[in-house]
């Protein structure tokens, strides 16, 4: 196995590994960390069923099943990401961390894309939250702390997506705005323009004017990403609880084709004890 970073700080690229073969311990332990060193790791040129590309995710703990499949028959956890010229959206094109909405967000997801557009374009833009959060300054940090946010899966799926529920309503939970890795021990901001509708305790005013000042931070501090360029069978496994990402659309009228399997996450995006 061989890692070549994308960026010193988010992304890199797995080399000698088939993901179509079962792990063995020390390939899987030598993963798992590069997955929290790096939280954003490239597989090129793997030729994957469907269910293998469960089963390598399977390794990392339970599917999740996105709310637009709950009602699907068959393969439930594979999230279909297709667009073609037809299409009136392009499924994460905005900065989000996925599916913030359910009350234990998905811990990672693994994209395998097996058609890029021809003329090129298409690439997926990730960005570190570990970095974004610590470029705040400390009298933002102090504010932010303590605070709690509403994520709200109306948002997207029915306000920009147009997709009524199947039945009853769109997932929405609170997260704290800034939420401590499980695993690595680390602060992150933890609200995404894709789910997080308000911050609770502060009038619509403040709330409003305070989100769409994290959500510039991030989309307008290019030294927090990392760039995908996409090739055929290519499986990017991303860290779910630490990243946002934003899929570009730039590529009409050619078409784009993956699926996405993702992991539930074993805790709530949680506060650190200190902020509590």
């Amino acid at each position: 196995m061989e890692i070549r970073t994308l960026t010193p700080h988010i992304g890199a690229e797995i080399l000698g590994v088939d993901l179509s073969q079962p792990l063995n311990n020390e390939d899987f332990s030598a993963l798992h960390q590069a997955h929290l060193d790096h939280m954003v790791l490239v597989f090129r040129d793997q030729l994957l069923s469907q269910e293998q590309h469960k089963a390598f995710a399977s390794k990392f703990g339970q599917l999740h099943v996105h709310p637009l499949n709950q009602q699907r028959s068959g393969n439930p956890e594979i999230l279909v990401v297709k667009t073609t010229a037809n299409s009136a959206y392009t499924a994460g094109d905005g900065w989000h961390t996925d599916v913030t909405c359910d009350e234990y967000p998905p811990m990672g997801s693994m994209l395998y894309i097996t058609e890029v557009p021809a003329c090129g374009g298409g690439d997926t833009l990730f960005a570190d939250m570990y970095l974004a959060y610590e470029l705040l300054s400390d009298t933002m940090k102090s504010l932010l702390s303590g605070l709690t946010a509403v994520h709200d899966g109306a948002l997207p799926y029915l306000g920009n997506y147009k997709i009524q529920p199947a039945e009853g309503q769109y997932p929405r939970h609170e997260h704290p705005v800034i939420v401590t890795h499980p695993e690595t021990g680390k602060k992150l901001l933890y609200v995404n323009s894709g789910f997080t509708s308000h911050i609770k305790g502060l009038s619509r005013t403040e709330s409003r004017a305070l989100l769409d000042m994290l959500f510039r931070h991030i989309d307008s501090t290019p030294r927090l990403t990392c760039r995908v360029q996409w090739q055929p069978n290519t499986l990017t496994f991303w860290d779910n609880r630490c990243t946002q990402h934003h899929a570009i659309w730039d590529y009409h009228p050619h078409s784009r084709y993956g699926e996405r399997v993702s992991i539930v996450a074993a805790d709530r995006p949680a506060a650190s004890l200190a902020q509590a």
